[in-house]
């Protein structure tokens, strides 16, 4: 991806030298679908935040030291962020709306939100409740290493999501699918859980077909790695690698298919209309 020439955004919030460190929490597989789960949070975030406990000694007081690496990693994420700041403002005004821009934060280990407590290990999440996006760049060494979904667009695909559920919040979407799950069985609130997931996949393409039609940004082999973290995190490989085997109706976030497919459907168009899953016949 070609960002380093790219505006840096004002709205990154940097709480990673606050004196927290990365939690003690059980590690192997658990670990791997909570990052994953986390990684694109459905319609509250809040219920999977509070879920994650703190275990004794994690926090203790120790200063944060940045390494270059993370620091160069900050400087992407604000580049990206800056972008999908440019895409959804031309977008809004052309629909006749005002963009109202998220902010985005950077913390290591655990961080205080207007969802609730978090841990890194629940991975990027939105909170609708202070309109923050909010990240430990740990993550994206968990992406490549364990996820095995290496690669800076695969990272900025992971912003561009949950920068899409920003977009959801501010026109209401979000709000319309948590009335509808407050009054709904399970099964039913897991269906709109993955059309609210697949819409912000959708507007995550939409965000990078503008940004490379615009700024050029795209490089050989991004689109790729965009698709192939999409497939990695899919309600079905997730549950395969886990317990050997999938429960359709448990599914939250859409199958790995399911990601690929309305990735690319907002990428293929650039237009927030082909980001209909709320009235797709198929998903």
């Amino acid at each position: 991806m070609r960002w380093r020439e790219g505006r840096r955004s004002e709205n990154v919030e940097d709480q990673r030298g606050s004196g927290v460190r990365k939690g003690a929490i059980g590690g192997g597989i658990g670990i791997l679908i909570i990052l994953a789960i986390g990684l694109l949070t459905g319609a509250d975030p809040g219920a999977l935040i509070n879920s994650i406990t703190t275990e004794s000694g994690s926090l203790d007081g120790t200063p944060v030291v940045l390494t270059a690496a993370e620091n160069e990693s900050a400087d992407f994420v604000s580049v990206v962020l800056a972008d999908t700041e440019d895409t959804w403002q031309s977008i809004f005004q052309q629909n006749g709306r005002v963009y109202r821009q998220p902010r985005l934060v950077l913390f290591k280990g655990s961080v205080d939100s207007a969802c609730g407590f978090a841990e890194s290990a629940m991975g990027p999440f939105y909170c609708p409740g202070d309109e923050k996006v909010y990240i430990d760049l740990d993550f994206y060494t968990e992406l490549k290493d364990q996820l095995g979904a290496p690669g800076d667009f695969a990272q900025a695909y992971v912003i561009a999501h949950e920068v899409g559920h920003h977009v959801q919040n501010l026109v209401g979407t979000s709000d319309e699918v948590q009335k509808i799950q407050s009054r709904s069985d399970e099964v039913t609130a897991n269906k709109y859980s993955v059309m609210l997931e697949l819409q912000a996949d959708c507007y995550a393409g939409v965000w990078a077909y503008h940004a490379d039609k615009e700024r050029q940004v795209i490089e050989a082999g991004d689109i790729e790695e965009a698709m192939n973290a999409a497939a990695k995190i899919g309600d079905d490989a997730l549950q395969k690698r886990s317990q050997g085997y999938v429960v359709p109706d448990s599914f939250t976030h859409g199958t790995s298919a399911q990601r690929v497919r309305w990735f690319n459907a907002g990428f293929a168009s650039g237009d927030i209309d082909s980001c209909g899953t709320f009235s797709a016949a198929v998903l």
